[in-house]
């Protein structure tokens, strides 16, 4: 991700961070960079990226500077470095060396295990052969975590590479002092292993095992939790995999291929059947579906014709299409989702930094704990190997790994499963908000309703003309007008079977306010709002279409009432599903809209909303939403217009509707992309079961350091199997994170209930 942006006065840097290997190194990273003045950061050791906060006389260079000064490497993310973010441990220099160090250290370690483990295997001089075997695991293979050791003394700071490496170095050092000092090198010598440590042998005791089984199992944790930590960011992996490196542009120069960092807004490129859409852009030739899937959640393909928009990463599906593009780089929609999905993943939860500052002070107190167990063993008159076993036995076990996992491996799974479900959130303080909302404030349309008039019923006077013979009179006339009542007649005129073309028009004439006339077919046709008493026979007509919010339109033809049509903005496929899910959840679900009562009421009607307040303003939105919020209610505002601005501020979580306006867009915190209100109900469960999953890390990351610890301050636990409950730890945090990749939102189980009488929309007189 590029460094850049600008807050309020701030600037915005995002740094990579390499070098962190537990909770205390993000700890430290963060006061180094806090210690600037003016500068606040945030650090994720899952990503080990830097999110850094500060005004403009401080320079990135500083700020890499006091990441150096900390101990750790730090650089300016490459810019445009889309083939870095898929690149995998296959082909990443890093991985594949910790790949060769691991398998190595297995090779010689596994003799070391087996020989010390099993005594009947133990033949003449065994020991010596352990000791060649266990000499370049102890220096080589544990090499990273003392130079990162050695570095953090240097910075007067320890991290879990100082634990490691002081066990590391104490089983070693005693078993070379054993080998030649103590008796432990002389021929014929065996040595019995037992779960629980003893010190029958006395000085004769090895503790190679614990110097190669550190090692291993430290570097094979490692190894298992880098791989599911890059299981985690595949979301932002499938993201820039869905951009084009190249795209077919037609111009006066005939169709060629250029780079897609060479494509202006307003040139005409080429999708041809199989291929994805290079950028946003709108259809000028062609026809085709597009499969929206991978970038905004949406299930099923969508019809795209001449005049449509598109969204850059879409798949076409089938025919070719000539595409104009409307936005570019940075701009697009692809661009914009990865963004925030990025943004979202260098954040942190509240107890994620209650963790890290426990983290900060935990390494000293094991320091100290170590210490303290081995000052109190040896007062006490015990064996120095039983003494070094407690002490060595609690300085690996209590590494902190898992510490700093625990939230931001879950973040990472949640923001990447969340796109692909079309959810994006801002960050964790999002997902927490989202976790304990009670009331949610809708918009009407755009966000329950498709925001689009259409045709709900006509009803024709008997004795006169065919229905589908009125419908295309009055298309016909409409056709002239841009007015959306005109536009949704005609498209429902084109939608009936055998239409045909569109009778010609002759004298057209609109009436702003009034309505639209003209010749067609031989007729004179006048569509109207109703003033006064229509014809007899459709009278109910008016009174349905008034009770259920819609707008009539009175269709008068050669001087005759002849129809009536009704015409309103339908709820979404989805509306009435989501709100009682909302409920379900016990979310309680608020009506609030600009438009007039009637189609607000007949709207709440339909979708079982018991509050509803029509005619809002924009401040009348936002103050009913610090209304709710002062009578103690945690409240959500869900919009998609520049009017729902101000209440998406105001509100506890701002969510805007992925088809909105940018200002809606930019107020909220939670965007759903593909533009489904069903989306907020996915949204709060996912952030359910992300807190929870957060929850049940650090439960399992402080717990097991309480119940590891006190067995290995006594002597109970031995060094080896201490390294390995550490390590599975770890691992077993981040498996429990991506999970997360796999979680699907619970549908309800019966049919949606229709809302065919609910169809709804804006009075238009014209």
């Amino acid at each position: 991700m590029s460094a850049g942006g600008a807050t309020a006065g701030l600037t915005v840097t995002d740094l990579t961070v390499g070098g962190m290997t537990c909770a205390a190194c993000v700890r430290r990273v963060e006061r180094r960079l806090a210690g600037l003045e003016g500068v606040t950061a945030t650090v994720n050791l899952a990503t080990g990226l830097a999110r850094v906060s500060h005004p403009p006389a401080v320079t990135p260079g500083d700020l890499v500077a006091a990441v150096e000064r900390a101990g750790y490497r730090a650089e300016l993310p490459v810019i445009g470095g889309d083939e870095d973010s898929a690149r995998t441990d296959r082909d990443d220099p890093e991985a594949r060396r910790e790949r060769e160090r691991l398998v190595v250290t297995a090779l010689l370690a596994v003799p070391v295990l087996v020989l010390s483990m099993v005594p009947a295997l133990q033949f003449r001089n065994w020991q010596w052969l352990c000791f060649v075997l266990a000499a370049p695991v102890a220096v080589w293979s544990a090499w990273p975590f003392h130079s990162r050791a050695l570095r953090g003394l240097r910075h007067a700071t320890a991290t879990m590479d100082t634990l490691v490496s002081l066990g590391v170095v104490a089983s070693f050092a005693w078993s070379v002092y054993a080998l030649f000092l103590g008796g432990a090198g002389e021929t014929g010598m065996r040595m019995s292993f037992s779960l629980v440590p003893s010190s029958s042998e006395g000085m004769a005791h090895l503790y190679l095992e614990a110097a190669v089984s550190v090692p291993l199992f430290v570097l094979t944790g490692r190894f298992l939790e880098a791989r599911a930590r890059r299981g985690t960011g595949q979301a932002l992996r499938s993201l820039a995999e869905l951009a084009a490196r190249h795209v077919f542009v037609t111009d006066e120069q005939g169709e060629r291929a250029v780079p897609i960092a060479e494509l202006r807004v307003g040139q005409v490129f080429v999708v041809r059947p199989g291929e994805r859409v290079a950028t946003d852009g709108r259809v000028t030739d062609g026809s085709s579906a597009v499969d929206l899937s991978l970038v905004t959640g949406e299930s099923r393909p969508r019809e795209v014709s001449p005049g449509s928009a598109l969204v850059g990463g879409a798949l076409n599906a089938g025919g070719l299409l000539r595409v104009e593009a409307t936005a570019v780089g940075a701009d697009t929609q692809l661009a914009r989702i990865t963004r925030l999905v990025t943004e979202a993943q260098t954040g942190k939860a509240r107890a994620q930094r209650l963790a890290d500052a426990v983290a900060g002070v935990f390494v000293p107190a094991v320091l100290a704990v170590a210490v303290t167990v081995l000052g109190f063993w040896l007062g006490a008159g015990a064996d120095p190997q039983a003494a070094l076993t407690a002490c060595v036995a609690v300085l690996v076990v209590a590494c902190p790994c898992a510490l700093g996992l625990a939230t931001p491996t879950a973040l990472m799974a949640a923001t990447g499963r969340g796109a692909r479900l079309g959810v994006l959130v801002r960050g964790p303080q999002t997902l927490e908000a989202l976790q304990h909302i009670d009331t949610v404030v809708l918009d009407k349309t755009g966000t329950l309703t498709t925001g689009h008039m259409t045709v709900a019923d006509v009803t024709v006077v008997p004795g006169t003309l065919g229905r589908d013979e009125v419908v295309r009179l009055a298309a016909a006339v409409e056709q002239g007008s841009e007015h959306p009542i005109g536009r949704a007649v005609v498209a429902f005129a084109r939608r009936l079977p055998n239409t045909g073309p569109l009778p010609d028009v002759t004298a057209f004439t609109a009436t702003p306010g009034h309505g639209v006339s003209g010749g067609a077919g031989g007729r004179t046709v006048a569509l109207r709002a109703p003033e006064g008493a229509p014809h007899p026979a459709l009278a109910e007509a008016l009174t349905d279409a008034e009770n259920a919010g819609h707008t009539p339109v009175l269709v008068r033809i050669d001087g005759r009432d002849t129809a009536l049509i009704a015409l309103g903005d339908p709820p979404r496929s989805g509306s009435y599903r989501a709100v009682d899910r909302l409920r379900r959840l016990g979310i309680r679900p608020v009506l609030a809209t600009g438009d007039r009562a009637a189609p607000a009421e007949a709207v709440a009607r339909a979708l079982r909303i018991d509050e509803v307040h029509a005619r809002c303003t924009p401040e009348g939105k936002a103050a009913l939403v610090r209304r709710l919020r002062e009578d103690g209610h945690r409240v959500a505002v869900v919009g998609d217009g520049v009017n729902d601005a101000a209440a998406l501020a105001a509100a506890d979580l701002g969510i805007a509707m992925g088809g909105g306006t940018d200002a809606a867009i930019g107020a909220a915190d939670l965007t759903l992309a593909r533009g489904d209100i069903e989306a907020l109900v996915d949204a709060v469960g996912l952030a359910r079961r992300t807190l929870r999953t957060i929850r049940v890390n650090l439960l399992w990351a402080f717990g097991y350091n309480a119940v590891t610890v006190p067995p290995a301050m006594v002597g109970l636990l031995d060094p080896m199997f201490a390294a390995a409950a550490m390590s599975v730890s770890s691992v077993l945090v981040v498996a429990n994170s991506l999970r997360l990749r796999d979680w699907r939102p619970a549908r309800a189980t019966g049919p949606a209930r229709r809302t065919r009488g609910a169809r709804t929309g804006k009075a238009a007189a014209r």
